[in-house]
């Protein structure tokens, strides 16, 4: 009985902390919405954007590792970019940095040893620097063309108020304010993100419907006979050909369009053999432009419960997609 008071005080004060570390974040987040410069986001985006260099970001510690993810989220949103250790670059990796470049620099304090003294070769170098740091007024803050600062109205939330907390989530989210004003000052568009993300879920719902659809695909006359109509499907491999007169798309047909037509021929005592594709053929396809993306083209597959698509150019058919291209392409 004795442990049940002592465990209701460790679970309020463990209450207390976490709604500390929320607070701190929330507060200082509220006072970066209300203080933020946009003339000076727009200076640094417009430098960036018309230079022939990378954003070069470098960070020690936890500051070293927002480094790391602004780094990537600028690459992969049309801004090239990377990560230098200060350490490393201090000892040598210096020499990837060109005078074409920019450098982003993280710091708290504004004060972090090993970033400061990247500084004077930077300066000689003719690299313009950008800071992100809690204080203007450190050395850090000083040195920097571009210094986004941000405050900590509740301090970092961290129970003994020591280790960094609503400090990099503050550093974090003025990367994300900087790649996402690029990526609308640049006009970086979906496409545009789908060349940096080929491999994973990301790239393969932003392929586009050309990327995927068969360029060869089974295609017969109006007048030809069920034996052509199936030696064409056959041949085709997949349960369809479209069905042209003169290069104009006049209908497919399927599987399912063939047992259907055959079920009639039986009812009303017609040879199936005399079928002809125009007998048999659906009219008016459901059809989609090259440009669409996959995803479409499968949510369109899903809402009509069809298992192709033909890919039209004006009343030309170019191309067949099959929802096993986008079950191969992992887009569904």
């Amino acid at each position: 009985m004795s442990q049940l008071p002592q465990a209701s005080q460790d679970f309020e004060a463990k209450r207390t902390t976490v709604a500390a570390v929320l607070t701190a974040a929330r507060s200082a987040l509220e006072s970066l919405e209300s203080t933020w410069d946009s003339a000076l986001v727009e200076s640094w985006t417009t430098h960036v954007a018309g230079s022939q260099g990378r954003v070069i970001v470098s960070g020690m510690g936890k500051s070293g590792l927002v480094g790391q993810k602004i780094a990537a989220t600028l690459a992969s949103t049309g801004c090239p970019s990377f990560f230098l250790h200060p350490a490393e670059a201090l000892h040598g990796d210096l020499g990837m940095v060109t005078a074409h470049d920019t450098m982003l620099l993280l710091s708290n304090s504004g004060e972090s040893e090993e970033v400061l003294r990247l500084v004077p070769s930077l300066v000689r170098l003719g690299v313009p620097i950008g800071a992100i740091t809690a204080r203007k007024e450190s050395r850090l803050g000083q040195a920097a063309r571009w210094c986004f600062t941000y405050g900590l109205p509740q301090g970092e939330g961290c129970p003994l108020n020591f280790a960094p907390m609503a400090s990099t989530t503050l550093q974090l989210v003025w990367g994300d304010l900087l790649a996402a004003h690029h990526m609308v000052h640049t006009g970086f568009t979906l496409e545009s993100y789908a060349q940096f993300h080929p491999a994973g879920n990301i790239g393969s719902r932003l392929l586009k419907t050309k990327e995927l659809m068969h360029k060869e695909f089974p295609e017969v006359t109006p007048d030809s006979n069920l034996v052509s109509v199936l030696a064409a499907m056959t041949k085709g491999r997949l349960g369809m050909t479209t069905v042209s007169a003169d290069g104009i798309m006049a209908g497919v047909v399927s599987d399912g369009d063939i047992r259907r037509a055959l079920e009639q021929a039986q009812r009303s005592g017609q040879n199936p053999l005399s079928l002809s594709a125009a007998d048999i053929m659906t009219q008016h396809p459901v059809g989609i432009s090259p440009e669409v993306l996959a995803i479409e083209a499968a949510q369109l597959l899903e809402a009509r419960k069809i298992t192709f698509l033909v890919v039209l150019e004006g009343s030309r058919a170019i191309g067949v997609l099959h929802i096993h291209d986008l079950l191969a392409a992992k887009v569904i």
